[in-house]
């Protein structure tokens, strides 16, 4: 394509360019002289799962790779250590390099789902990191101000708070920069809130000689509880790796105003559709519940398959819609010892795995979110006999059949 027409697919569900006119310099060279821009996505493996927050950057680097541009992904292994401080209000626990390396195994997995993996580079930054020598780091810092770091706005808030600032939180961005600087690369992807991190890329490549980088921006997906940004830490995340039904369900439990942002920047629907469906809520000659569904319907295709993605729509409609138990669920496996023995109903629901404890066990019992054989329990002291076939339900997508033996 020519630099036009690349531009205007870089710039759908993009929120800036930094700078747009050096962007088209860069895509016009590349085009004269027939050599790709160097992409660079750089992730920490913070936890072991993307999700569809991250999935929205992945699809914009994926645009690069199907215009003919090649795509190196940083594994952070190193600055992972560390942690990355954007938004904390306080330090983060430094991670091990043993969880570092176990999350970076999953995520090599799961970033196949969306990019090509003849046309992706994965790197790990302590290739470099493990053999920098004080002295460089030294020279590194001298790059950029304490001043100018403060002008961050987690690190100012934290200031003016009184919260502790490790000097280690500093090198942060400094080595998310060198990054850049290593690979030498044309553009830099990243979610809005990493605006400083990248920036400070483009200020490391002046700074060491190099041509700055395009700094690419793209919009922050809020959560399946419609307030905070995805997070796993929060627990409004859809994984991409998740099962075709809890992905289903997840995104029906969306509320119905972020379903336009959802099909934009979660779907690869082309824009013309998502219009024809805005206009058909706008208009109501499209329920929200039909639209919700095709939506949800959509993703679990793109990560699942459409036969997957039927699947999950009509275990979808069977259990939920019509209230049907599914026909077959998880076999929670017990100690023979408890056959026919009494217990409290929270504690069954803790012992199956449904609860993560026995006071959140109670909770949801309180909160009328748990069903045994099909009938709703609120009363923390109501007993149950454990035999072989008896059903649980915790909320709207968790069941559990009892068992004893695996025989």
């Amino acid at each position: 394509m020519t630099p036009e027409e690349q531009l205007e697919i870089i710039k759908r569900n993009t929120v800036e360019i930094i700078t747009e006119e050096e962007l088209m310099r860069k895509l016009e060279r590349s085009y004269r002289e027939k050599k790709p821009l160097c992409c660079k996505l750089g992730f920490d493996p913070s936890a072991p799962d993307l999700h569809l927050g991250h999935a929205v950057v992945l699809h914009k680097i994926k645009d690069f790779q199907d215009l003919g541009h090649e795509v190196t992904i940083i594994l952070g292994d190193f600055t992972g250590r560390i942690g990355d401080p954007t938004g904390r209000s306080e330090m983060r626990r430094q991670l091990t390099e043993e969880e570092v390396m176990a999350n970076s195994r999953t995520y090599q997995e799961q970033l196949f789902k969306i990019l090509h993996p003849e046309k992706t580079r994965v790197v790990f930054n302590s290739a470099w990191f493990n053999e920098m020598t004080f002295d460089r780091v030294i020279e590194l810092a001298s790059k950029y101000t304490v001043a100018r770091m403060l002008e961050r706005e987690d690190f100012s808030r934290r200031y003016r708070e009184g919260h502790a600032i490790g000097i280690h939180e500093f090198f942060y961005p400094l080595m998310q920069g060198f990054d850049s600087i290593v690979i030498e690369a044309d553009v830099e992807f990243g979610a809005t809130e990493q605006k400083f991190n990248i920036l400070m890329g483009r200020h490391l490549q002046k700074e060491y000689g190099q041509e700055q980088q395009v700094a690419l921006l793209c919009p922050i997906l809020i959560g399946t509880c419609g307030r905070q940004k995805m997070s796993k830490s929060v627990g409004n995340y859809v994984g991409i790796s998740e099962s075709p039904d809890d992905i289903y369900g997840k995104i029906m439990s969306l509320p119905d105003e972020y379903m336009l942002d959802y099909f934009h920047l979660a779907t690869q629907l082309e824009p013309r559709e998502v219009e024809a469906i805005s206009e058909g809520l706008a208009k109501g000659a499209l329920h929200p519940r039909d639209a919700k569904m095709r939506l949800a319907w959509e993703i679990v295709n793109l990560y699942c398959g459409w036969e997957a993605a039927n699947a999950a729509q009509n275990y979808f409609v069977r259990v939920f819609q019509q209230q049907t138990a599914p026909e077959t669920m998880q076999r929670v496996f017990l100690s023979p010892d408890l056959k026919g023995e009494t217990l409290k109903a929270w504690k069954v629901i803790a012992l199956s795995g449904l609860a993560e404890s026995n006071s959140e066990a109670k909770r949801l019992i309180k909160q009328g979110g748990v069903k045994i054989n099909g009938e709703r329990t609120q009363d923390l002291e109501a007993e149950v006999v454990l035999h072989p076939g008896l059903r649980l339900q915790v909320g709207k997508r968790k069941f559990a059949e009892i068992a004893f033996d695996r025989l």
